[in-house]
């Protein structure tokens, strides 16, 4: 049986019949150049190898995370931790920020009380944006990360 609810900002996806991921994973739009950019940050600032990084593109994302559709990646990016909870959009950005030392000096604005509908509206302006900001690697001139 699956059900979600909401726990401070994350959803909790509540689908037994797929395991729990060993590292918190960020799903991403892999075809994004943009979105490649971040990522490939976020792969340096994770000095001690805490996350996992997969594009939504990917086969496996559907068997292993089968309660998020395509659609719902496609609008933001996804971090499902290894508790199950999903983290989306600004509210993601805001747990990674917590996640990787190198940015917590990010954290500290990203938690100012009351501010998180200004981040909410930013990042989706940002990933509405994403493909005028950087263009696509439908064209394989996309290295990974």
């Amino acid at each position: 049986m699956e059900s979600a609810h909401r726990h401070r900002g994350a959803t909790m996806a509540q689908d037994r019949s797929t395991a729990l991921p060993s590292r918190d994973t960020v799903l991403y739009d892999g075809n994004c150049r943009f979105c490649r950019g971040q990522i490939s940050l976020l792969r340096r600032l994770d000095l001690t190898g805490r996350l996992e990084f997969t594009s939504l593109h990917d086969s496996r994302v559907s068997k292993a995370f089968p309660g998020l559709s395509r659609e719902e990646m496609m609008e933001e990016m996804v971090v499902v931790d290894t508790r199950g909870r999903e983290w989306r959009g600004a509210a993601a950005v805001r747990y990674l920020s917590r996640r990787l030392v190198a940015l917590w000096p990010l954290a500290l604005l990203l938690h100012v009380p009351g501010s998180m509908p200004l981040w909410s509206s930013l990042y989706r302006l940002v990933a509405r944006n994403r493909y005028r900001l950087a263009g696509t690697c439908s064209d394989g001139a996309c290295r990974l990360p």
